[in-house]
C-alpha cells in the first residue's frame, strides 16, 4: 500500500505550477480534474462516494485519513466519484467495529489515483487565496516525466466551467424505493447526481420515490402524475444545464410543488431567471454558516459547490419568466452568497447545501419535513376542492 513507501513516488501539480512531492496512494497512473479540499474529519467515505464531487480531486483537511476503513452502508451512491484523492497520512491500521475493508483497497479496486505525505495545509491556503485552479496527480510511469509536460498536461485539462457532468453520474434506467409508513404521495426524483441519505430522507418522510434518469423529459415527469419534483445535488456548471431548466420550467408551470438541492438550487434560479456564476473558491466542507432569514436561526452546514445563483439577498424580486415573487430564504455568513431560494406565488424552494449531510451536521433537516408539510397541504387542498366540486354538482 502507498503509505508504506517512503521515497517520493508521486507529484501534485497545479496550474498555477506549483509543485508538492510525496507518496503515491491508491492506484498508480495519471489523473486531472479540479482541486478542492474538504474540511470533515470524518465521513471521508461519503464524500468519496458523493457524485457531487465528480471531475474533482478532492484534499482532505484532515490529518489522518482511513482510521475506521470503509464499509457498505456509508456509501453515497454506487461508486468513488473523485477524480483523485490526498491526504496527509493515510492510516497504517483501519480499525472500526463496522469496517469490512480498508480505504486503502477501494481506492485501488476502483481505480482512484492518490497521493499522499504532502502538506495539505499548505495547498489549501494556496487555493484560498488564488481560487480553483486545474490540477493533476502523476504517480507510476508519469511521475518521471519532466516538470514541464506535467504542468502542460495539466493546463490541457477541462474545466469546470462550462462543463455539463450529469451524464455521467445519473442512473441509467428509472427505479423506486417504497414510502416509509403511511404514503403522502410520490416525488419524481431527477438524478443529477443524486446520494442514498437524499432518497432515504425522502422515502421517510411517506413519499414513494420514483428516481429518473437526467435525460427524462417534462411530458414522461408529467405522465406519472407525482405529488412533487425535486432536482438533486450533482456536478458541472448550471449555465450548460439548459434541458433541466426547460424541464423544471415545464413541471412548474403544470403546478407540481418542487424542492430542490445544491445543484437543483442553482437550476431553479435559473428557472426563475437569474444567472449563475463561478465562486473563486467555491463552498466546501461541513462547517460552513448559513442564516435561515425565516427563523433567524443560524444552521452549520454540509456544502460542495463552486457555482452560485446572482440574486439580491435583501427584498422581493420578480421572477422574469413568469413565476411570480420570489426571495432569498438563505445565505452564507461568510460571504453573502446565495444558500436558498423561496418562491411566494408558487410552491418551491430550494438550499445550495446539503441538508441530508452525511455524516452530518443535521441542522438542516428540517427541510425535508418542510417539503412535506407543502405536499400534504396540497394534497388537503385538492381533498377540499374535489369535495366542494362534489357539493355543487349535487
Amino acid at each position: 500500500m502507498g503509505y508504506t513507501n517512503t521515497e517520493p513516488s508521486a507529484v501534485l501539480v497545479l496550474e498555477d505550477g506549483s509543485r508538492y512531492v510525496g507518496r503515491a496512494y491508491g492506484s498508480e497512473g495519471q489523473t486531472l480534474g479540479e482541486i478542492v479540499f474538504a474540511t470533515g474529519m470524518t465521513g471521508y467515505q461519503e464524500t468519496l462516494t458523493d457524485p457531487s464531487y465528480a471531475g474533482q480531486i478532492v484534499l482532505m483537511t484532515a490529518p489522518h485519513i482511513g482510521n475506521t476503513g470503509a464499509n457498505d452502508e456509508d456509501m453515497e451512491s454506487r461508486q468513488i466519484w473523485v477524480s483523485g484523492f490526498v491526504v496527509r497520512e493515510p492510516a497504517r491500521v483501519a480499525s472500526n467495529h463496522r469496517s469490512t475493508r480498508t480505504l486503502d483497497a477501494d481506492l485501488e479496486s476502483g481505480g482512484i489515483v492518490g497521493i499522499s505525505g504532502i502538506d495539505t495545509r499548505a495547498i489549501t491556503r494556496r487555493i484560498r487565496s488564488a481560487g480553483a485552479m486545474r490540477s493533476g496527480i502523476f504517480s507510476g510511469d508519469t511521475f518521471g516525466l519532466s516538470d514541464g509536460e506535467q504542468l502542460e498536461r495539466v493546463r490541457a485539462g477541462a474545466s469546470m466551467r462550462g462543463r455539463n457532468l450529469s451524464d455521467d453520474v445519473s442512473t441509467v434506467e428509472p427505479f423506486s424505493i417504497p414510502p416509509v409508513g403511511e404514503r403522502i404521495g410520490s416525488v419524481a426524483v431527477l438524478d443529477l447526481g443524486v446520494k442514498t441519505s437524499t432518497l432515504n430522507f425522502l422515502a421517510e418522510r411517506g413519499f414513494e420515490v420514483l428516481v429518473l434518469p437526467q435525460s427524462v423529459t417534462a411530458e414522461h415527469v408529467l405522465s406519472l402524475k407525482p405529488s412533487a419534483l425535486f432536482f438533486s445535488n450533482g456536478p458541472g456548471d448550471p449555465a450548460a444545464s439548459d434541458k433541466h431548466v426547460t424541464l423544471l420550467q415545464e413541471v412548474l408551470r403544470a403546478g407540481v410543488p418542487y424542492f430542490g438541492i445544491c445543484f437543483g438550487n442553482q437550476l431553479l434560479g435559473r428557472a426563475l431567471g437569474f444567472r449563475t456564476y463561478k465562486l473563486p473558491f467555491g463552498h466546501r466542507g461541513i462547517n460552513q454558516p448559513v442564516l435561515d432569514k425565516t427563523t433567524g436561526r443560524v444552521e452549520i452546514t454540509s456544502q460542495n459547490h463552486g457555482f452560485a445563483v446572482d440574486m439580491p439577498i435583501e427584498g422581493v424580486h420578480e421572477s422574469k419568466t413568469g413565476f411570480g415573487q420570489v426571495e432569498v430564504s438563505h445565505y452564507s455568513l461568510n460571504d453573502q452568497v446565495v444558500e436558498g431560494i423561496r418562491c411566494l406565488d408558487i410552491d418551491a424552494f430550494s438550499v445550495q447545501y446539503h441538508p441530508e449531510a452525511a455524516a452530518g451536521p443535521h441542522d438542516a433537516n428540517y427541510l425535508f419535513d418542510r417539503f412535506r408539510d407543502v405536499v400534504v397541504a396540497r394534497n388537503q387542498a385538492n381533498a377540499d376542492a374535489a369535495a366542494a366540486a362534489a357539493g355543487e354538482t349535487k
